[in-house]
């Protein structure tokens, strides 16, 4: 089954797809590292931040990793690169 969530883009993520936000559809089960490679194949420029991004699903971290997540429709995923120049 898929959902549509509502992925934020920040700092140099935001600068990497040009955007600040945009919804997709993704499948509603799905690990964080999945969700991530989705975005990847979408901007496949993000994959520079691939060691070091975190994303927040509902306002909770999350790392990158076979962590299963439950996305409902309208959930907001934060993509949060690191904050220094790495």
């Amino acid at each position: 089954m898929n959902t549509e969530v509502l992925v934020l883009y920040f700092a140099k993520s935001a600068e990497l797809t040009g955007l600040k936000a945009e919804n997709i559809t993704v499948p509603s089960n799905i690990s964080s590292l999945q969700l991530w490679q989705h975005l990847e194949t979408r901007h496949p420029r993000l994959s520079v931040l691939r060691d070091q991004v975190v994303l927040a699903v509902r306002q909770e971290y999350v790392p990158l990793g076979e962590q299963p997540l439950t996305l409902r429709d309208g959930d907001e995923v934060a993509v949060i690169p690191p904050l220094s120049g790495g």
